[in-house]
């Protein structure tokens, strides 16, 4: 692991202990174990870390999303792409929460979009040859829904875990709509 990996996981570990506003520099230097100046090549303040924490996640769900999703027909995909993103929502609840906390209190809460854009390529990417082939309109515009569909399934997901603690005879309910509504607005 390099110096920047070891500040962005010691940042998390230290956020996720002391809370944004309490965590210090100087505490997540001592868990990365690198001088504090180290921490000044990479980063400008403890804040300016959260855009990078959020890229830990979106690469996670990736990573989650590339194991997981092979299906043969659309619904499939559909049903294992929100599967992984509830799975990995309930998994780092902590995560995201520090996520959507810190990046709203920076002035980094603009680069959401291009934080995101890897993830919105792998949706897009899902759904042209779905297109292509007929098995969803061919009016659909594949940008557009890519990210439609990123943020429907992940805003339920949060109110599922962060928000609402559904039981999960709720959460199996609320996804198999959620799979229903998605499947008929791309039909």
């Amino acid at each position: 692991m390099n110096k920047e990996e070891r500040i962005i996981e010691s940042a998390i570990e230290v956020f996720l202990e002391k809370g944004i506003e309490k965590a210090t520099v100087s505490e997540i230097v001592k868990k990365a174990e690198i001088a504090q100046g180290t921490f000044y090549l990479y980063f400008d303040s403890k804040l300016s870390v959260m855009p990078k924490i959020a890229e830990v996640m979106v690469e996670k769900i990736l990573e989650e999303l590339s194991q997981n999703v092979d299906g043969e027909s659309i619904e499939e995909e559909i049903k294992s792409v929100i599967d992984t993103i509830f799975n990995i929502t309930k998994e780092y609840k902590s995560l995201t929460t520090l996520i959507y906390s810190g990046l709203t209190q920076t002035q980094y809460v603009g680069d959401w979009e291009k934080i995101y854009a890897p993830l919105y390529d792998f949706i897009e990417q899902l759904l042209i040859p779905r297109k292509n082939n007929g098995e969803i309109r061919e009016t659909v515009n594949t940008a557009f829904i890519s990210k439609i569909l990123i943020g429907s399934i992940e805003s339920l997901a949060e109110q599922m875990y962060l928000y609402d603690e559904a039981s999960e005879e709720n959460v199996i309910e609320y996804k198999e709509e959620l799979f229903t509504f998605i499947l008929k607005g791309l039909k």
